[in-house]
């Protein structure tokens, strides 16, 4: 599937990227080498006029990817998430990237709806839309179920897109492996991983069942924050390629308009998108990763309701203590700290100098809490964050860059609703609350518990490992070595103290 017969759908991407004047922007961003720059040209300029013109209206990038279809505007939103791989100026393009199509029949729809659950769409549902909303993978119908007359937003794929999306991804693999062979210094970008990584985000979108189990996981996670919403799974209305939620009923959060008319503070709402996304961040390490204002409604009540699970977040506990102990450094203006907390955590090499980083931090973070608070920007201090780990040697972690996007976008959003949001304030008792409660003699004790908790399961096991080990030492040698089994019987011996330390640890 990987093979030359997708030289062709090579070629059709080039002479897009060239007629559209797309080439020379990524080729820019990537910093291509001449040899690299020579072959895109070949494959690109004497094909051009068999390229898409794509809409005028837009920026070179997006305007190829948008006239190349759903694969490829798909690629380049997971490309946004990745301003490491296609640099700051080409991943805030990409960042607005318009998820919208031109939609399939509701005919269709209902068809795709009627094979998928094995139901009379007509009964199943008293009303059934016209599309309302057309992206790349799926589009969404606003129906009304026929029994209890709820409202409900049903996502349907687009047919065939599961045939379309693999022979797209075939030929991306291909051009990750071209790219690899004619430029040796791109392979630090590692444009077989990114298509990887690509190709498991779509998969995960491509059964609406993944989406529905994390629209549940999320809608657990956050059922006890305050002024957050996240709309119910309809289990039984639900399969591989139809999602049903409940109707979420308000204006987008781009529509300020509407807000505004509807008497909701936007100050209030402003600070309360950035919050909760930090206490997903922190708190749960589950969040959403795609928070852009066509993925928030504000409910009557002024809730905030979160749409469109299909990209989620996750870091592990010991990666959010070093993520809020950084933000918690910035905040307090303690570089040396923050410097720190990057070499524990192994984020740069032992061998540098950890005072010359600490300066180097003190430039990003004084210039920025200088500002007023219209200027001062996460964002900013993110990208600027990793200008310097990169210079100091820090290797890329995909889900910090997943992270710092989200919180970019999510920053973006707020200061829409409020231009004059001073972020630092707004972060700062989020950010101080999950510090106080998971770094420090709290955090340590329970860290004691839950390691008491797991060396206590193998209390029972103890004579038998005893006993494996003295058969063992026998077998290895004819008479055992008396330091050798010494060693060994002090290891068990002392693994069984620690043992009951902590079951009676556990006790009290």
């Amino acid at each position: 599937m990987r093979g030359p017969h997708n030289i062709w759908r090579l070629i059709r991407t080039g002479a897009t990227f060239e007629r559209t004047g797309a080439m020379g922007v990524v080729l820019d961003a990537f910093k291509a080498p001449a040899s690299l720059r020579l072959v895109a040209r070949i494959l690109g300029w004497p094909f051009a006029p068999l390229g898409m013109k794509g809409d005028l209206s837009m920026p070179p990038a997006t305007r190829a990817l948008t006239a190349l279809g759903p694969a490829y505007i798909k690629f380049g939103q997971i490309l946004s998430t990745r301003p490491d791989v296609v640099g700051d100026d080409l991943a805030r393009q990409l960042s607005v990237l318009q998820d919208k199509l031109p939609p399939f029949p509701v005919a269709e729809a209902k068809a795709e709806v009627a094979r998928e659950l094995e139901v009379d769409v007509d009964k199943v549902f008293s009303e059934f839309s016209e599309p309302v909303a057309a992206a790349s993978i799926a589009q969404v119908h606003m129906a009304r179920l026929a029994d209890t007359g709820q409202l409900v937003a049903v996502k349907v794929l687009r047919p065939g897109i599961e045939k379309a999306f693999r022979k797209d991804i075939d030929a991306f693999y291909l051009t990750a492996n071209l790219v690899e062979l004619l430029s040796p210094s791109s392979r630090r970008l590692r444009p077989n991983d990114v298509i990887t990584h690509f190709e498991g985000v779509v998969r995960g979108e491509l059964d609406l069942r993944l989406e529905s189990a994390s629209a549940a996981e999320f809608a657990a996670t956050t059922a006890k924050d305050e002024g957050f919403q996240v709309p119910k799974v309809h289990w039984g209305l639900s399969g591989k390629r139809v999602m049903t939620l409940d109707w979420a009923e308000g204006p987008a959060a781009s529509d300020l308009a509407a807000i505004d008319a509807a008497g909701h503070d936007r100050v209030d709402l402003a600070a309360r998108v950035m919050q909760i996304f930090l206490k997903q961040a922190l708190r749960d390490g589950y969040f959403h990763a795609d928070m852009h204002q066509g993925n928030l409604k504000i409910a009557p009540n002024g809730d905030i309701i979160a749409l469109d699970f299909g990209i989620m977040g996750r870091i592990d506990e010991y990666t959010r203590r070093v993520y809020a102990e950084i933000l918690f450094g910035f905040i307090r203006k303690d570089y040396r700290r923050v410097a720190e907390v990057h070499f524990e955590a192994g984020y740069v090499p032992a061998d540098r100098d950890i005072d010359e980083f600490a300066r180097a931090l003190r430039a990003v973070g004084e210039p920025i809490f200088g500002m007023d608070a219209t200027r001062i920007s996460m964002a900013r201090l993110l990208n600027y964050l990793f200008e310097v780990t990169e210079r100091f040697g820090m290797e890329t972690r995909t889900e910090l860059i997943l992270l710092q996007r989200t919180m970019v976008v999510v920053e973006g959003v707020a200061r829409s609703l409020n231009p004059y949001i001073n972020i630092w304030d707004v972060a700062r008792p989020v950010v101080e609350d999950y510090i106080s409660k998971n770094v420090g003699p709290r955090a340590t004790l329970r860290d004691m518990a839950r390691t008491a908790q797991i060396m206590a399961r193998f209390g029972p096991r103890l004579p038998e490992l005893v006993e494996h080990l003295l058969v063992q030492s026998a077998v290895n040698a004819q008479k055992p070595a008396p330091s050798l089994l010494r060693t060994k019987l002090g290891w068990a011996l002392a693994g069984g103290a620690v043992t009951a330390l902590a079951g009676i640890a556990l006790f009290y």
